[in-house]
Protein backbone atom coordinates (compact mmCIF):
# COMPACT_ATOMS: atom_id res chain seq x y z
CA UNK A 1 0.00 0.00 0.00
CA UNK A 2 2.75 2.22 1.14
CA UNK A 3 4.50 1.84 -1.97
CA UNK A 4 1.45 2.37 -4.21
CA UNK A 5 1.04 5.77 -2.76
CA UNK A 6 4.66 6.40 -3.09
CA UNK A 7 4.51 5.94 -6.46
CA UNK A 8 1.43 7.74 -6.97
CA UNK A 9 3.48 11.04 -5.51
CA UNK A 10 6.33 10.38 -7.83
CA UNK A 11 4.25 10.05 -11.00
CA UNK A 12 2.45 13.29 -9.86
CA UNK A 13 5.82 15.77 -9.53
CA UNK A 14 6.89 14.31 -12.80
CA UNK A 15 3.79 16.25 -14.54
CA UNK A 16 5.00 19.57 -15.61
CA UNK A 17 3.15 22.67 -13.28
CA UNK A 18 -0.37 23.36 -14.66
CA UNK A 19 -0.50 20.70 -17.18
CA UNK A 20 -1.73 18.03 -15.13
CA UNK A 21 -5.53 17.17 -13.65
CA UNK A 22 -8.71 16.41 -15.43
CA UNK A 23 -10.15 19.69 -14.90
CA UNK A 24 -7.12 21.20 -18.09
CA UNK A 25 -8.91 20.40 -21.50
CA UNK A 26 -6.36 18.77 -23.90
CA UNK A 27 -4.28 22.10 -25.72
CA UNK A 28 -2.54 21.37 -29.04
CA UNK A 29 -1.09 23.69 -31.80
CA UNK A 30 -2.50 22.93 -35.41
CA UNK A 31 -0.38 24.05 -38.13
CA UNK A 32 -1.76 24.92 -41.59
CA UNK A 33 0.41 24.75 -44.30
CA UNK A 34 0.35 23.82 -48.42
CA UNK A 35 3.35 22.52 -50.15
CA UNK A 36 5.55 25.57 -51.86
CA UNK A 37 4.75 27.65 -48.62
CA UNK A 38 7.86 29.41 -48.03
CA UNK A 39 6.86 30.31 -44.69
CA UNK A 40 6.12 27.04 -43.76
CA UNK A 41 9.71 25.94 -44.60
CA UNK A 42 11.36 28.70 -42.93
CA UNK A 43 9.56 27.25 -39.56
CA UNK A 44 9.97 23.88 -40.32
CA UNK A 45 14.11 24.67 -40.80
CA UNK A 46 14.05 26.94 -37.19
CA UNK A 47 11.56 25.97 -34.92
CA UNK A 48 10.17 22.61 -35.86
CA UNK A 49 12.90 20.38 -34.78
CA UNK A 50 13.39 22.35 -31.15
CA UNK A 51 9.28 22.45 -30.76
CA UNK A 52 8.70 19.21 -29.52
CA UNK A 53 11.70 19.82 -26.75
CA UNK A 54 10.57 23.19 -25.69
CA UNK A 55 7.97 24.15 -22.46
CA UNK A 56 5.83 25.22 -25.30
CA UNK A 57 6.37 21.94 -27.65
CA UNK A 58 5.38 19.96 -24.40
CA UNK A 59 2.53 21.94 -23.70
CA UNK A 60 0.78 22.03 -26.91
CA UNK A 61 1.92 19.75 -28.98
CA UNK A 62 2.36 20.33 -33.04
CA UNK A 63 -0.53 18.87 -35.26
CA UNK A 64 -0.45 19.88 -39.13
CA UNK A 65 -3.33 20.35 -41.29
CA UNK A 66 -3.57 20.79 -44.88
CA UNK A 67 -4.87 24.35 -45.37
CA UNK A 68 -8.05 23.30 -47.76
CA UNK A 69 -8.67 20.16 -45.89
CA UNK A 70 -11.60 19.68 -44.14
CA UNK A 71 -10.79 20.07 -40.49
CA UNK A 72 -10.96 16.80 -38.18
CA UNK A 73 -13.82 16.15 -36.45
CA UNK A 74 -14.29 17.53 -32.75
CA UNK A 75 -12.47 20.96 -33.73
CA UNK A 76 -13.66 24.34 -33.65
CA UNK A 77 -12.21 27.66 -35.15
CA UNK A 78 -13.64 31.13 -34.93
CA UNK A 79 -12.42 31.63 -38.90
CA UNK A 80 -11.15 29.24 -41.37
CA UNK A 81 -7.58 29.59 -41.80
CA UNK A 82 -6.56 31.67 -45.00
CA UNK A 83 -3.06 31.62 -44.93
CA UNK A 84 0.06 29.70 -44.83
CA UNK A 85 1.22 29.42 -41.99
CA UNK A 86 -1.54 29.51 -40.15
CA UNK A 87 -0.64 28.55 -35.98
CA UNK A 88 -4.21 27.91 -33.99
CA UNK A 89 -4.02 26.78 -30.30
CA UNK A 90 -6.78 24.92 -29.23
CA UNK A 91 -8.04 24.27 -26.28
CA UNK A 92 -10.40 21.00 -25.82
CA UNK A 93 -10.89 21.45 -29.47
CA UNK A 94 -11.57 25.08 -29.58
CA UNK A 95 -9.89 28.17 -30.71
CA UNK A 96 -8.17 30.08 -28.39
CA UNK A 97 -5.93 31.79 -30.26
CA UNK A 98 -3.83 32.07 -33.54
CA UNK A 99 -0.54 33.42 -34.97
CA UNK A 100 -1.13 34.25 -38.52
CA UNK A 101 2.15 33.70 -41.14
CA UNK A 102 5.82 33.37 -39.87
CA UNK A 103 8.70 35.97 -40.03
CA UNK A 104 10.90 34.65 -37.58
CA UNK A 105 11.35 32.35 -34.33
CA UNK A 106 11.47 35.91 -32.44
CA UNK A 107 8.41 36.98 -32.68
CA UNK A 108 6.96 33.09 -33.17
CA UNK A 109 7.81 31.70 -29.53
CA UNK A 110 6.85 35.20 -27.64
CA UNK A 111 3.00 35.04 -29.68
CA UNK A 112 2.98 31.40 -28.93
CA UNK A 113 3.84 31.68 -25.22
CA UNK A 114 1.21 34.31 -24.73
CA UNK A 115 -1.53 31.96 -26.84
CA UNK A 116 -0.79 28.92 -24.17
CA UNK A 117 -0.53 31.67 -20.89
CA UNK A 118 -4.42 32.59 -22.35
CA UNK A 119 -5.39 28.77 -23.15
CA UNK A 120 -4.64 27.74 -19.18
CA UNK A 121 -6.42 30.52 -18.06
Amino acid sequence: MMRAVLAAGLMATAVPAGLAGPARAEIALLMFEQPGCLYCAAWNEEVAPEYPLTDEGRAAPLRRLRLREALPEGIVLDRPAVFTPTFVLVSGGVEVGRIEGYVSEDFFWPLLGELIDAARR
